[in-house]
């Protein structure tokens, strides 16, 4: 199994707001806390600041993985997966969110770039807001998902996000990469602001499980807190 987080369980906050200013505040309160697994940042930093920029302020307190979700990362040409996964690696990005809606060709070419560059790499096919699925009215077949998520264990995959405000799929998914007989590790967003319930989303998921956490602790008054709070729920289903 490939590891990115040491702990089985995690909250991860997702780092997307818009100044330096806020993103200090999140891991300077945050960062000695065990419940923190990793932290995730996203374009909006990245490009009004640099990548660089954003990952050596993270370091500047914690050697905690960072997670660099493009949202959504894996959508170009297969040509263009080594170029970033090099530019990830080079500034100081620890792992990646994918989502290859783009079809096997470029799914396979984005994964084994990120793997040259030795990045973590974790899979989505499924989000969380409506009207993704043809059957809730969205441009993606039903069917995709679970062809993304094959392809991705046939490539040494293990990471894989799912969507947090719909548990019955989460184990759904879940019994899937178990029947591939690999031990997957789930990662969600989709919790509080969007309808999902932590100690639901956990269940499904089973042991192996990271919670990817954004308004509800970047929105927080006090960030420390919100974590810990956060925390007991994910441990106590």
């Amino acid at each position: 199994m490939q590891e990115i987080i040491r702990q089985s369980k995690s909250i991860i906050p997702a780092c997307d707001v818009k100044t330096f200013t806020e993103l200090e505040e999140i891991i300077e309160s945050t960062f000695d806390l065990k419940a923190v697994g990793a932290y995730k940042i996203g374009f909006s930093l990245a490009l009004r600041y640099g990548l660089s920029k954003v990952t050596a302020t993270i370091r500047q307190y914690t050697g905690k993985p960072i997670i660099y979700d493009h949202q959504k990362a894996a959508t170009d040409i297969p040509d263009t997966g080594t170029a970033f996964a090099q530019v990830c690696r080079q500034n100081g990005v620890d792992a990646v969110i994918l989502f290859p809606l783009a079809g096997p060709k470029t799914q396979r070419a984005w994964i084994e770039a990120m793997q040259k560059e030795g990045l973590g790499v974790i899979v989505g096919a499924e989000m969380t807001h409506e009207n993704f699925l043809a059957s809730e009215k969205g441009y993606i077949d039903d069917s995709a998902p679970q062809k993304i998520f094959g392809l991705s264990v046939q490539l040494g995959v293990t990471n894989f996000v799912v969507p947090g405000n719909k548990p019955q799929k989460i184990a759904e998914y879940r019994k899937f990469f178990e029947s591939k007989k690999i031990r997957p590790v789930l990662y969600s967003p989709g919790f509080i602001a969007q309808g999902g319930k932590l100690t639901d989303a956990a269940s499904a998921a089973g042991p192996n499980y990271h919670a990817i956490i954004g308004r509800a602790i970047t929105g927080a008054k006090d960030k420390r807190k919100a974590v810990q709070e956060l925390a007991k729920e994910l441990l106590a289903e």
